[in-house]
This record gives C-alpha cells, sequence and structure tokens, in this order.
C-alpha cells in the first residue's frame, strides 16, 4: 500500500524528472507557436515557462519578447501583442486603440490562415519533437520485438474460449495491426470488457477470432497496481529479434510507435471500460516519471517523447482554451466570413476552463485514490 512516506520517497527521483519532463515539453510546444509567430512577423510579448509571478525574467534586445520563468511549473504560454493573456483571448480594448504599424505586426489583424498556423504550430512541434527522440533512441538502441506467436494459453481463460491454439500468431487486434507482443498487450490492456475481433495466422490460414479480454489487476513492472484487460496469452519461449537501425529505419520506427502511442492514447480516452479512472494527473506522472529515471536515463528520455506525443494530441482536441478550441473559432471564422462573436467567445473560453480544471481535478483524485497518499 502506498503510503505518505513512499511517496516522500519516490519523489526525490519523481520531482526533479517531472520537472525536466513538463519543461522540455512545454518549451519546444510554445518554441513552435514563437517561432511561426515571427515567421508572419507578429511581436510576441511574453514567453512564459511556467505560471505565476516569474522566478527570472528577461528582455530580447531585438525582438522585444520578455522571456520568464514562473513559479509555477505546469505549463507555459506565449503572448502576442493583441493578446489579453496567456490563453490568446483577444484584448479587443487594445485592438481598437492600436496604430497602423501596431496593427500590423498583433496576432489579431493576421490574416487567418496564419493565425491558424501559429496556433498549430505547438502541437505539430511536439510530434516533431517526438520523431527526433525516438529517432536518436532507437539509433543508439536498435529495436527488439517479441514476435506475436502464442506460446501458451491460460486454462480457462478468455483466449481459451475463444478458440485460440498454440503457435497461433497474432495479425492484429480490432482492426490494428500487430508487428509484435507489445503491441498485443497495450491494445488487450485497454480493451477490458470489450469484445474484440482478432485475426490469427495459423498455418497458412487467417482465421477470425472474438475474445473479450477480463479485468484484471496486474503490475506495471515498476511495482505499481494497475487494472488492465487480459487474454490469457504468453509468449511462451519465443526468442526476441533484435534489429540495429540505420537513420531511416530509426525514423521509420519511431513513427510507428507516435502512430501506437496516438492510437492506444484515443483507446484509453473513448474505449476503456475503466473510464475516466483511467487519467493520470501530476502525482502519478511524478511517481512513473521518478521509476522511470531511477532505472535509466535513457528511459526517462524515452518517457520525454511520449509525453510530448500526448501533449500534442490533447492540445488538438477542441476545447476551447486549448490550441484545438482556438482552432475550431477560425474554422468557424473560414465558415461564417467573420470571426465569431464576443458574447459567444467568452462563453466558449469559460466553458473551457470549466472543461481543463475539472479534467485536472478528476485526475489529481484519481492520484490520491491509486496512490492511498491519505
Amino acid at each position: 500500500m502506498e503510503t505518505l512516506q513512499a511517496f516522500l520517497n519516490w519523489s526525490v527521483y519523481g520531482i526533479p524528472a517531472f520537472l525536466l519532463l513538463i519543461t522540455v515539453v512545454v518549451f519546444f510546444h510554445e518554441l513552435g507557436h514563437y517561432t511561426v509567430a515571427r515567421l508572419f512577423n507578429v511581436r510576441v510579448e511574453t514567453f512564459s515557462i511556467g505560471f505565476g509571478r516569474a522566478i527570472t525574467s528577461w528582455t530580447g534586445k531585438e525582438s522585444g519578447t520578455r522571456w520568464k520563468i514562473g513559479w509555477i511549473p505546469l505549463g507555459g504560454y506565449v503572448q502576442f501583442l493583441g493578446d489579453a493573456d496567456g490563453a490568446s483571448t483577444p484584448d479587443r480594448e487594445a485592438a481598437a486603440r492600436m496604430t497602423p504599424e501596431e496593427r500590423a505586426v498583433a496576432f489579431p489583424f493576421k490574416p487567418l490562415w496564419q493565425r491558424a498556423l501559429i496556433v498549430l504550430a505547438g502541437p505539430v512541434t511536439n510530434f516533431i519533437l517526438a520523431v527526433v527522440i525516438l529517432t536518436g533512441v532507437y539509433m543508439v538502441q536498435g529495436q527488439t520485438i517479441l514476435p506475436p506467436v502464442v506460446g501458451l494459453i491460460v486454462p480457462h481463460s478468455a483466449a481459451e474460449a475463444a478458440g485460440f491454439k498454440i503457435n497461433d500468431r497474432i495479425v492484429s487486434i480490432d482492426g490494428v495491426p500487430v508487428r509484435g507482443y507489445r503491441e498485443v498487450v497495450e491494445v488487450v490492456s485497454m480493451s477490458a470488457g470489450m469484445r474484440l475481433p482478432i485475426v490469427v495466422e495459423r498455418g497458412d490460414a487467417h482465421l477470425l477470432l472474438y475474445a473479450t479480454p477480463r479485468e484484471t489487476v496486474d503490475d506495471d513492472g515498476l511495482g505499481n497496481k494497475v487494472h488492465v484487460g487480459k487474454l490469457g496469452i504468453g509468449p511462451g519461449k519465443v526468442e526476441p529479434i533484435h534489429d540495429s537501425l540505420g537513420p531511416i529505419a530509426a525514423v521509420g520506427a519511431s513513427f510507428r510507435e507516435i502512430g501506437d502511442t496516438l492510437t492506444m492514447t484515443w483507446r484509453g480516452l473513448t474505449h476503456s471500460s475503466a473510464g475516466a479512472g483511467q487519467l493520470s494527473g501530476i502525482i502519478g506522472t511524478t511517481k512513473l516519471a521518478g521509476q522511470v529515471a531511477a532505472v535509466s536515463f535513457v528511459g526517462l528520455i524515452h518517457l520525454i517523447a511520449l509525453l510530448s506525443v500526448s501533449v500534442g494530441l490533447v492540445n488538438l482536441f477542441p476545447i476551447p482554451l486549448l490550441d484545438g478550441g482556438h482552432l475550431l473559432y477560425y474554422a468557424c471564422e473560414g465558415v461564417l466570413g467573420r470571426p465569431l462573436g464576443e458574447r459567444a467567445q467568452d462563453v466558449g473560453f469559460r466553458l473551457g476552463l470549466a472543461v481543463v480544471l475539472g479534467i485536472f481535478l478528476l485526475a489529481a483524485w484519481n492520484d490520491i485514490v491509486r496512490l492511498n497518499l491519505f
């Protein structure tokens, strides 16, 4: 059972590791916004890593941008000329008083397509960062794949009920292609209680089987108890295949892993029987980061890439306050030929703030319950 003392023990690694994770991911996300904004001659007023009062700050001589590190390390923002705050809420009163010279470099007065690209640049940069990191990891470590061949079947399990046989090779699960046993575990663990179509190769034939993974409490490999789906199969004595990867193959492997991460994240958000209970917040991420950092620095770098993918995906959700919400507003503007009304935008931002805060609090509560901190 987790205790407050246990929390203090793993937080020795976890807090520095979490700060590294969040700082790197947020910095590159905001750098994407900043770089494209400067490309389109938008004046950037503030570039902040963290929120709240500044621990330190300085002003760029040429750009005039105030670079800031806030004391609350839970995100960051880029504020453009014409924004009322770091969430890019338009400052309509200030915009009305701007001179022609100021309007030429103010974000709200830029063409729609430029504003959309500036907003989209943050999540895209997160994906680029993940590709770069994973490519480097694969070039250094190569890739080890455990063939998805059934080597054992647990009696009375979901797999036995579905008709699995020893030496079946799993080709796909629920439409998701399977290259290695890791993909099998990822898809099945997110699918407890769901009836999954599974294509297996048996001899020269491809067969379609249907199996419903059963929810089980398992160890995640780092000592944490998690609720996952299981079929009741194992790889047996199948030997893993290790390949050294050159640059091109490493890039391909990184794209495949990002695709798998996006698929699993989406399944976790929309198909998991545990639903909202699967959300993990700052405490859970800190613990995971600390556990990974205690084992391997390369593993921590790998975790940065996966977190960057998740941040990029979540920011594309059409929720006002997030990048996806801004893109939704711009799509409406493109269809209507004019921006949404002030009231509609303000209501949207308030709803978006409520949704984001609700998710944040739910994730924090899940961490507290899951780790038994109190």
